[in-house]
């Protein structure tokens, strides 16, 4: 299962990547989480301590010197494939059957120049998206800039994380047409802070073609994800919250079906 997910900022789509994650991880199935928001906070909603986080690979400028053969930021040539197999295993931070790394924000270095870092992010992708064997879910930010077109039609699936609020179904509607120039057919919608009061048949409407796979419930106390990390550095879910892995696993059945 290759699966990206995206949606406006402030929906929940790092909290449900984690949810996500989680559920594989639980499973017992390898999973890579990529976390390719610049606003990087997936390993917090892993149940990661602060102390803990990774550095995001964009921001390794050695490394990535070492493997492009940059001189600079910018200028000069730089190679385009570098070599990225070793890095999952070496810059990945495991909790229990999840490896996640983090990529950073990717700048370009000025009109029709793609940057060293940038070049190794995407090298990386290609590799794990094309080549992996393990599950990948991959946290976006408001789009779907990491990908390029080959990488993104390799992806099993595109979830688009909404709420009631219809700033969020108009942004599901952009990421639709982004995903459609790129050739991803396969998209889905998870609405997230469902409540008794949410109106699933309006937000179905205004999501047009893309079918709703699951809904989250709302839950005041949910501000991450649903699972802590222990100190052996295993991985065991939070009290409280049986409903939300119970919505997520249907969610990741539903996908295993329909993928």
């Amino acid at each position: 299962m290759k699966v990206a997910i995206s949606g406006k900022g402030g929906v929940g789509k790092t909290t449900i990547c984690a949810m996500m994650a989680s559920a594989l991880s639980l499973r017992n199935r390898a999973v890579i989480a990529l976390d390719a928001d610049p606003d990087a906070n997936l390993a917090a909603a892993l149940g990661v301590p602060v102390a803990d986080h990774p550095i995001a690979l964009s921001e390794m400028g050695d490394m990535i010197a070492d493997r492009t053969g940059s001189k600079d930021g910018y200028g000069g040539y730089f190679k385009l494939n570098p070599k990225v197999d070793d890095i999952p295993e070496k810059y990945s931070l495991r909790v229990q059957n999840v490896r996640l790394l983090v990529l950073g924000g990717v700048k370009e270095g000025g009109a029709g120049c793609i940057c060293p870092a940038t070049a190794l992010i995407k090298a990386l992708l290609s590799y794990l998206i094309l080549s992996g064997d393990e599950s990948i879910i991959m946290d976006m930010e408001a789009g779907i800039e990491h990908l390029g077109r080959a990488t993104a039609q390799s992806m099993d699936a595109l979830v688009i994380v909404v709420d009631e609020n219809p700033w969020s179904i108009q942004t599901a509607r952009r990421i639709r047409k982004l995903a459609g120039n790129l050739g991803m057919s396969k998209l889905f919608a998870i609405v997230n802070r469902v409540e008794e009061s949410t109106d699933l048949t309006r937000i179905a409407r205004e999501l047009e073609d893309i079918p709703i796979i699951g809904e989250i419930p709302y839950d005041a106390r949910l501000r991450a994800g649903i699972v802590q990390m222990t100190q052996q550095g295993a991985m065991e879910p939070l009290e409280g919250f049986s409903e939300h892995l119970d919505a997520v696993e249907k969610i990741l059945s539903q996908l295993d079906n329909t993928l």
